[in-house]
């Protein structure tokens, strides 16, 4: 369940905002969002806690709390808008991105989760060792267009995911 936060000072980072809210219960990923051209935080972001009651107790913790004399705006996240379907174009063309440093135990459908928050996901796949059967941590996701993939790119790069930077 997911949470926004706003007012974030802007030295808090990812990892920092993980560590406030693991008060409220299990982090799943915490990401601070940053302008892409200057890097610096938006001021912004977003914490997935493991369940819905977390995630309500995150927002009674946090929500007007203090962080560097700022008040921090904690609310449950917004879902997305629905998306028209867009069949994918046969030029050729792909919006396939590889995601390098994943945990083991993240799956095809954890990385669906992660990146369908910035757009259609067309296609998500982890590679795993043929003899093992393991994750080799890494994968590869393709989204439905160019700017969905610029977004995807801009707020998960470097962001944590179960203590590992993508």
């Amino acid at each position: 369940a997911k949470v926004y936060v706003g007012n974030l000072p802007y030295d808090v980072d990812s990892e920092r905002l993980a560590q406030l809210f693991e008060q409220a219960g299990v982090v799943e990923v915490s990401e601070v969002i940053y302008n892409r051209e200057t890097d610096q935080s938006r001021g912004f972001g977003f914490v997935t806690m493991s369940t819905i009651e977390e995630a309500e107790k995150a927002v009674e913790m946090f929500h007007r709390y203090d962080v560097n004399g700022r008040l921090l705006t904690v609310n449950k996240a917004a879902p997305r808008g629905a998306r028209v379907e867009r069949p994918p174009r046969d030029s050729g063309s792909s919006f396939r991105i590889y995601v390098g440093n994943l945990p083991w135990q993240v799956d095809d459908s954890r990385l669906v989760e992660l990146f369908s928050e910035h757009g259609k996901v067309v296609d998500a796949r982890v590679v795993y060792d043929r003899d093992t059967g393991r994750s080799r941590g890494f994968g590869f996701v393709t989204m439905a267009s160019q700017p969905e993939l610029d977004d995807a790119i801009a707020a998960l790069d470097g962001q944590s995911l179960e203590g590992r930077a993508l």
